[in-house]
């Protein structure tokens, strides 16, 4: 907790974030093939979310079934109009991204899911590469004893300083091109409750040590602090131009819905295409209520996007980085997918890492209930964060109960099943040791493009546009592997050849 390592409790105080002792072991050239694909990803995902026109296409049933992406696409619509009509919006895309994976006992690596908005705890990976460090120089004796392999050295991780570094960067480019001097200011977009502050903050103090000016904002603030500028200079009341925002916040209904109207939507129609025209079969038309919890102050978005302004995750990488864009490239054939600028080695290596995926149709739905073993297969939805997933036998009762209209807001995925730690592992939770027989692990790897340009210098990290890693581990008998909403630890990485 002393190191900013901790989640706020709802009455103002904290508790510090479960960890392991010691950490996990990967074998070097696995580490080095993620090391490798990772940015590629990137680069597919960064190229993926400009094209305005594909998106709009690939994502249309999926935007019809479900009521939350319907409205993101209307969004994406008012920004970057349609195929007939296009539109290029003046934001400058910053993709912040974590692509999470697990170790397949049969298939090897495989990608769990990609993460473009709110895809945080960066810091918290290098906190707990730094508290194994630190175990191991203290009690070297005990660490030889919970470490996976002893004889394993440790993987480098500076996620918190590498992500960082390149939103400084993005941000001093924007505040160069307006030829402006001072220090950037960079607003971070949160929940109005957020118990996730502390590696926020971590971040914050990071960007200050850089010469950034940082605050944190409610969409509902920024509703009514925000204007325009000359040059479509994005303005905030009180503190001037914003070179950056960074969203922690939009990936949920819920994070729009405000009791009274968002003054900035006042100001975005003044200009913005009038939302009917552009989705006049939306399927927010029959859910009202949907309706009325992304009215409120997702216009804010479009407001932000329609500026010179440095900006992570836009609309169009929240779109690119969903579940069902990951199935769509899952699905496509290697040679596809260099249409967005990978060399075909480079896109047979993304395609090495992509689990199987299947849409929903009465077909698959057939085969499923007749042929298919339940426990090879996970049933995800559009959602973000945990709870989305519906494993086992409970997969064919949801999709039995589904819609046809529904159907394109699902997808099958091939079920991982990570190699459990070798040794028992010491997991510490609300200050009380736990011997944890099964852990298995998720490893997230952060990128950062922005302008689809990688942002690290590959002397700095091994990779263009890798920055760091995020490790959670979980008993394998758990499904909710999160730090804050299920059952996961902080972990580390140590590599032996």
């Amino acid at each position: 907790m002393m190191h900013g390592v901790a989640i706020k409790n709802p009455d103002g105080t904290a508790r510090h974030c479960p960890f392991s002792l010691a950490p996990i072991t990967l074998q070097r050239a696995a580490f080095d093939h993620l090391l490798a694909v990772t940015p590629l990803i990137s680069q597919l995902i960064s190229a993926v979310s400009e094209d305005a026109a594909f998106v709009q296409s690939a994502l249309h049933d999926m935007a019809q079934a479900d009521p939350f992406f319907g409205r993101l696409m209307t969004l994406h619509k008012q920004l970057h109009g349609t195929a007939d009509a296009p539109l290029s919006p003046p934001r400058q895309p910053l993709l912040l991204m974590r692509t999470d994976y697990m170790d397949d006992r049969q298939q090897g690596a495989k990608v769990i899911e990609f993460n473009g908005i709110a895809a945080g705890m960066g810091p918290f990976g290098q906190r707990a590469t730094q508290l194994h460090a630190y175990v191991q120089q203290q009690w070297p004796s005990l660490y030889q004893e919970w470490v996976e392999n002893p004889a394993a050295v440790p993987a480098p991780n500076a996620c918190l300083f590498h992500l960082a570094g390149a939103i400084a960067q993005a941000a001093e480019q924007i505040k160069a091109s307006f030829d402006e001097s001072g220090a950037p200011l960079f607003v971070m977009v949160v929940q109005p409750d957020e118990d996730n502050v502390y590696d926020q903050h971590l971040l914050e103090v990071a960007l200050q040590d850089l010469g950034v000016r940082t605050v944190r904002r409610t969409f509902a603030q920024l509703a009514t602090d925000l204007s325009t500028g000359d040059g479509q200079r994005l303005l905030l009341a009180g503190l001037g131009p914003v070179d950056v925002v960074y969203l922690r916040a939009g990936y949920q209904p819920e994070d729009y819905l405000v009791p009274e109207t968002s003054v900035c939507q006042d100001k975005v129609d003044r200009d913005r295409v009038d939302e009917d025209s552009v989705d006049r079969d939306s399927s927010l038309d029959r859910d009202s209520e949907s309706a009325m919890s992304m009215n409120a102050l997702s216009q804010t978005r479009v407001f932000i996007e329609q500026h010179r302004v440095a900006v992570n995750a836009t609309v169009s990488q929240q779109l690119a980085t969903s579940k069902a864009m990951q199935m769509l490239l899952t699905r496509m054939p290697a040679s596809d997918l260099t249409h967005w600028g990978l060399d075909l080695f480079q896109a047979e290596q993304v395609k090495s890492v992509l689990a199987a995926m299947h849409p929903i149709s009465t077909d698959t739905v057939e085969w499923f209930m007749t042929q298919a073993d339940p426990a090879a297969w996970v049933l995800k939805n559009q959602g973000e964060g945990g709870g989305h997933c519906v494993f086992g036998d409970d997969i064919a009762k949801t999709l039995a109960a589904l819609q046809p209209d529904e159907y394109a807001a699902w997808a099958l995925m091939q079920r991982l099943y990570p190699h459990e730690r070798d040794r028992p592992a010491l997991g510490v939770r609300n200050g009380q040791m736990t011997v944890v027989a099964d852990l298995v692990s998720e490893i997230g790897l952060f990128t950062a493009h922005f302008n689809g340009q990688p942002m690290t210098a590959q002397s700095m990290t091994g990779q263009q546009g890798y920055v760091g890693y995020l490790v959670r581990s979980k008993p394998a008998k758990e499904h909710e592997g999160g730090i804050h909403s299920g059952k996961g630890i902080l972990d580390s990485i140590t590599l032996v050849d």
